[in-house]
């Protein structure tokens, strides 16, 4: 990733394939809004995945996502995703969609997170 600074309040990263653009302003995602997304969208991918690799249809699925905070330190306590599966959804697959839900990249690197390395040049 190479981060750009294009004016006003926005930062954009460019990966090798993908432009992401943030503006604190309002026009485009915070950095913040994108790491949120980033969650649900994962969880999301993983959902999509096993009910297709099930054959179920995706009509009528839809997983929202909450946070519980800190009130004194503003840090997130809990991420809690609430999924309304399809109608006819096989009751024998509820454990095994939440588990593939589980899987999620962003999820494992949240549980384990990196260490952070900051060199000035």
């Amino acid at each position: 990733m190479n981060v750009e600074f294009p004016g006003g309040l926005r930062v954009d990263a460019r990966s090798s394939r993908h432009l992401i653009k943030t503006d604190q302003n309002g026009s485009d995602p915070t950095p913040f809004e994108l790491f949120l997304g980033s969650m649900a969208t994962c969880a999301g991918i993983f959902a999509l995945g096993f009910c297709k690799n099930k054959g179920i249809t995706t009509e009528g699925l839809n997983i929202s996502m909450d946070l519980d905070v800190n009130r004194q330190t503003g840090m997130i306590t809990d991420v809690i995703f609430d999924v309304k599966l399809p109608q006819g959804f096989p009751e024998k697959y509820k454990e095994a969609l939440v588990r593939s839900i589980e899987l999620c990249s962003v999820k494992k690197h949240m549980m384990e997170p990196p260490n952070f390395h900051i060199n000035t040049h």
